[in-house]
C-alpha cells in the first residue's frame, strides 16, 4: 500500500495531477466545444428554441436550467456522500465513482441530439455532476496533504496544470474541427446524398470521447498515490448515511462561533455564484449575442476567444499566488471582484468580435485566480480538525447553492426578456455585494478584539 507524508512533494504533485486530469471537462465540454456544437444544432433556424420537458424553452435557457438542476442535485447529495465517505475512510472511492460518470457521460454526448433530447441532456447531466461531484472529496484532500503554508502554491499549482493539460487537449480537438480532413472525419451524407452533419461537427462528437477517455485515464495517477483514509469501523447504516447532514448543521454551529470564517463563506456564497454563472454561459453569450459576420467567423472566434481565455489563466493564477502572499488572500480576492463587476458593464456594451476578446483576456486573468485563492483562503481559515470532508462538504454545499440561484436568475432573465445581457449586468448585484462582504471579513480573530481589512 502506498503511503506518502503530509506535504510530500510526490503526494502534492499527485493531488494537483487530477486538475491535469478532469479540467479538460470544464474546458472542452462546459466551456468550448460544446457549446459551439450545441448552438450548430439550431443553425437555420430564426428563433432557436426547443421543446422538452412539456414546455418550449429557449435553447440557451434550457441548457443553463439543466446545469442549474444538476448543481442542486450535487448540493443535496454531496454531503450525504460525503458522511458516509468520512465513516467508511474511503473518500477516494467516492471520487472515483464520480470521475467514471462523469468520464461516461462525456463520451455519451457523442450522441447528443435534438431529436432525443432528453436522453441527451442526461449524458449532460452525468458529465456535469461527475465533475462536481468527484471536486466534493479531491477538495477536501487538501487540508489532508498539504500543511497551511503549502496549501496556496498546491492549489495554484492544481489550476495552472488543469490549464496547460486542458489546452493541450483543447488544441487537438480544435485541429479535428478546423481541419477534419487531416485526421479523416468527412462529413456525415444521408443515403440521398444530403449532408446531415458536416465534418466539423462530427470532430466536435469525437472531442467528447477523447476527453471521457482523458479524464478517466489520467486521474489514475492521482488515485494511485492518494491516501484511502481512516476508517472509524462498523456497518452503513441509516445513521451515518445522515450522518453528512448532521455534519452540516455541526459546521454552521461552529461556524457562529468562528466569526472570520463565517463571513469568508457569506462573502464566497454571494461573489461565487456570480463567477461561476459567467463561466458556465460565456460561450453561449458569445455565439448569441457578438456580431461574427457568418458562421465560420463566429466558430473561428469563439474558438480563439477561448484559448485566450485559457492561456492567460496561466498567468492569472500565478499572479493571484504571488499577489495573496504580498497583499493577503482577503485583499486580492476584493480587487478580482472588482474587475469581475467591470467586465459585466463591459460585456452589456459590447459587440464586436475585438471587444469580445478583449474581454476574453481580462476573464482569463480573473478565473484561475479566484478559483484557486477563493478555496486556498477557506482552507486556511480552517479551524484544527481531522474532519476536514465535512467543512469541504458544507463549502461545496455553498457554492453549488449559490451557483443554482444564479443560474436560475440568469435563465428566467435570458427566456424571459430574450436577452442575455439583461441577464449579465444583473450578476453586477452578486459582485457588488461580495466586494463589500469581504471588506467585513476579519483578518485576525481572537478571544478579545477582531481587526478588520484595512
Amino acid at each position: 500500500m502506498n503511503q506518502h507524508k503530509k506535504g510530500s512533494k510526490k503526494l502534492l504533485n499527485a493531488w494537483a495531477f487530477y486538475d491535469w486530469a478532469n479540467s479538460v471537462y470544464t474546458l472542452t465540454i462546459a466551456s468550448s466545444i460544446f457549446p459551439i456544437f450545441y448552438s450548430a444544432l439550431f443553425l437555420g433556424q430564426v428563433e432557436k428554441y426547443v421543446p422538452a420537458f412539456g414546455m418550449v424553452f429557449k435553447s440557451t435557457a434550457l441548457i443553463t436550467y439543466v446545469t442549474a438542476f444538476t448543481f442542486l442535485v450535487v448540493a443535496f447529495t454531496s454531503p450525504i456522500l460525503s458522511g458516509i465517505a468520512d465513516y467508511v475512510g474511503n473518500k477516494k472511492n467516492f471520487m472515483k465513482f464520480f470521475c467514471y460518470v462523469g468520464g461516461a457521460g462525456c463520451i455519451g454526448l457523442y450522441w447528443f441530439s435534438l431529436e432525443s433530447i432528453h436522453i441527451s441532456l442526461m449524458f449532460y447531466f452525468m458529465g456535469l455532476i461527475g465533475y462536481w461531484g468527484s471536486l466534493v472529496f479531491y477538495n477536501s484532500y487538501l487540508p489532508d496533504i498539504a500543511y497551511p503554508e503549502q496549501q496556496d502554491s498546491v492549489s495554484a499549482q492544481g489550476f495552472s496544470m488543469g490549464y496547460i493539460g486542458s489546452v493541450l487537449l483543447l488544441v487537438i480537438n480544435l485541429a479535428m474541427v478546423m481541419y477534419p480532413n487531416v485526421f479523416y472525419i468527412s462529413d456525415n451524407i444521408s443515403e440521398n446524398g444530403e449532408i446531415i452533419e458536416t465534418a466539423a461537427q462530427v470532430g466536435m462528437r469525437y472531442s467528447f470521447i477523447m476527453v471521457g477517455l482523458w479524464w478517466i485515464l489520467f486521474s489514475q495517477y492521482t488515485f494511485y498515490i492518494l491516501p484511502k483514509g481512516v476508517s472509524k469501523g462498523g456497518k452503513v447504516t441509516k445513521d451515518v448515511v445522515f450522518n453528512g447532514l448532521k455534519e452540516l448543521k455541526q459546521v454552521w454551529i461552529q461556524l457562529k462561533q468562528n466569526l472570520r470564517l463565517k463571513r469568508y463563506l457569506v462573502a464566497f456564497f454571494v461573489f461565487s455564484m456570480a463567477v461561476q454563472t459567467i463561466m458556465l454561459v460565456a460561450v453561449y453569450f458569445g455565439e448569441e449575442e457578438i456580431a461574427w459576420g457568418d458562421d465560420e467567423a463566429k466558430t473561428f472566434g469563439l474558438i480563439v476567444s477561448i484559448l485566450i481565455i485559457q492561456l492567460v489563466a496561466i498567468l492569472g493564477a500565478f499572479l493571484t499566488s504571488r499577489a495573496s502572499s504580498k497583499f493577503g488572500n482577503i485583499k486580492t480576492l476584493i480587487v478580482i471582484n472588482f474587475f469581475w463587476m467591470t467586465l459585466c458593464f463591459y460585456a452589456f456594451f459590447m459587440v464586436t468580435p475585438f471587444q469580445f476578446y478583449v474581454a476574453a483576456g481580462f476573464v482569463g486573468l480573473v478565473m484561475g485566480g479566484v478559483q484557486s485563492l477563493a478555496r486556498s483562503t477557506y482552507s486556511k481559515f480552517l479551524p484544527e480538525t481531522e474532519d476536514t470532508t465535512s467543512y469541504f462538504s458544507f463549502y461545496d454545499v455553498a457554492e453549488k447553492i449559490g451557483i443554482v440561484i444564479g443560474m436560475g436568475i440568469f435563465a428566467t432573465i435570458d427566456q424571459v426578456t430574450g436577452s442575455m445581457r439583461n441577464a449579465i449586468l444583473f450578476l453586477v448585484i452578486f459582485f457588488l455585494a461580495g466586494i463589500l462582504l469581504l471588506f467585513r471579513v476579519p483578518r485576525i480573530a481572537s478571544d478579545n478584539e477582531v481587526h478588520y481589512n484595512d
